[in-house]
């Protein structure tokens, strides 16, 4: 199989499936290839979840730039793309005298990056805000534009509209070479389903970026990948936090948090440890014994409660401190690396920039926006919105979507009979997750895995995008 286009995008995390978006949005024919059997199923699928402003990025930084663009972009397109958003605000909170320094730096450089609204707090400001926390809290800033996001909702909806808009998707397609034709100004790419004929490539491969900008003849950085377990508690758990609670970062993590989730839980962490391999997403016995132990200091009545699960992430962390981003015209190549757990907030604002840069570097490519444009309609996952199984009008169209199939998260039948339906649909029961939250309760899938598997045997799972 052949397919050729005008751009092909390697990797169909966030900020891919953005890109892919954003280009089939201005009429561009476009390629999203991944490895994996579903999208998001990187840096993606496991992170904290958080709708950054950029305020602690360092000043003159792409990544700044971005994050503070990315954070209006997702506002704006939140009612139309269907993911919840949560502006619930953040608390800094510093522990000794040391952090408490710091806390003026940190003003300084949310103003120099743009962001105004942060706001300096005493230690009984602090504990107004957060009555929950631990003592000995030196002092505080309030970030008030901070808030949740649901990061599979982002990564899908994007991914949807590329696909319903034109995109093709291919799944298992994993890149092996690329041969560049300078003369003919296009790419040879193979996968493993097959050749894609392009005339530009972007590379947003997230923790394999630099293996793709090395297929392309560059050096230009290495990822390291960086571990990040965390802990989800039950959500008996959510009424001790009013905001996000955040640490002082350091040059390497913005470290520890506490954190409500927009599906209603609580998150604590995550770790940051340089690891070799790209795969070792498991967590371990001593990073979830660091992050107790931090829980108990910052909200010691947390720890009592529940844990519903723990897992880890990786981010694409480089020798570099910024985002790896280069235009190479000659080359017909975008290099879109190093975008480490910032890059949900700042995802569309990279699709608005490589857009614009390719349509900059070639006047072949289309730079009109279309007026027939297909938007996505996915449900609602969160618990600040109406569910399914509390929409009483779904209910009686289909009374699938009253027979609850996970208790613990209130998924119908129905929600899991339509995923396996979607544009992109689910391939196994990970991807129901990111697409219906079964499986993700306090039970884990106790009572409810064998109803799912069922379901998975009648009605999946979904093909795979390309076949």
């Amino acid at each position: 199989m052949t397919t050729t286009v005008e751009v092909a995008v390697v990797g169909a995390g966030v900020v891919g499936s953005a890109i892919a978006r954003e280009l089939v949005r201005h009429d561009i024919d476009v390629a999203l290839i991944d490895s994996a059997d579903d999208v998001g199923t990187g840096t993606s699928k496991a992170n904290t979840a958080i709708w950054h402003t950029g305020f602690d990025a360092k000043a003159g930084t792409l990544e700044a730039r971005l994050v503070a663009r990315g954070h209006t972009l997702l506002d704006r397109r939140a009612a139309e793309s269907a993911w919840p958003l949560e502006r619930i605000g953040a608390l800094l909170v510093a522990w000794d005298d040391e952090q408490r320094d710091r806390l003026a730096h940190i003003v300084s450089n949310a103003n120099a990056v743009g962001y105004r609204r942060i706001e300096t707090l005493s230690v009984a400001q602090v504990y107004e805000h957060e009555p929950h926390l631990g003592p000995g809290a030196t002092g505080g800033l309030l970030v008030p534009d901070e808030g949740l996001l649901d990061p599979w909702a982002v990564t899908l909806v994007n991914a949807t509209e590329a696909v319903l808009n034109g995109a093709r998707l291919l799944l298992r397609a994993e890149v092996t070479t690329v041969e560049t034709d300078r003369r003919a100004g296009s790419h040879a790419i193979a996968t493993a389903r097959g050749l894609v004929r392009a005339r530009w490539l972007v590379n947003a491969a997230g923790l394999g970026s630099d293996t793709v900008d090395r297929l392309m003849g560059h050096d230009g950085f290495t990822v390291t990948p960086r571990r990040g377990e965390l802990i989800v508690f039950d959500k008996l758990a959510r009424p001790l936090l009013n905001h996000i609670v955040l640490p002082v970062p350091t040059a390497t993590t913005k470290g520890v948090l506490v954190s409500p989730t927009v599906y209603g839980n609580v998150l604590l962490g995550p770790t940051a440890d340089d690891v070799d391999d790209r795969s070792a997403t498991g967590t371990t016995a001593v990073g979830l014994a660091s992050l107790v132990t931090r829980g108990r200091r910052i909200v010691p009545a947390l720890v009592d409660h529940e844990i519903t699960a723990t897992y880890a992430g990786l981010r694409a962390a480089t020798e570099h401190s910024d985002y790896c981003y280069d235009v190479f015209a000659d080359d017909r190549y975008v290099r879109v690396g190093g975008i480490r757990s910032t890059g949900v907030s700042a995802a569309l604002a990279l699709a608005e920039l490589v857009v614009h840069d390719l349509a900059d570097a070639d006047p072949h490519l289309s730079a009109h926006e279309r007026d027939d444009f297909t938007l996505a309609s996915l449900p609602n996952l969160a618990e600040a919105g109406r569910r399914p199984f509390d929409d009483a009008e779904a209910i009686a169209d289909d009374p699938e979507f009253g027979r609850l199939v996970c208790f613990c998260e209130r998924v119908s039948a129905a929600e899991i009979r339509d995923a396996f339906r979607q544009p992109i649909p689910a391939r196994d029961a990970d991807g129901l997750r990111r697409r219906t939250r079964t499986l993700m309760g306090r039970c884990q899938g106790f009572f409810c895995a064998a109803h799912v598997q069922r379901l998975i045997a009648t009605d999946g799972p979904g093909p795979v995008p390309g076949d």
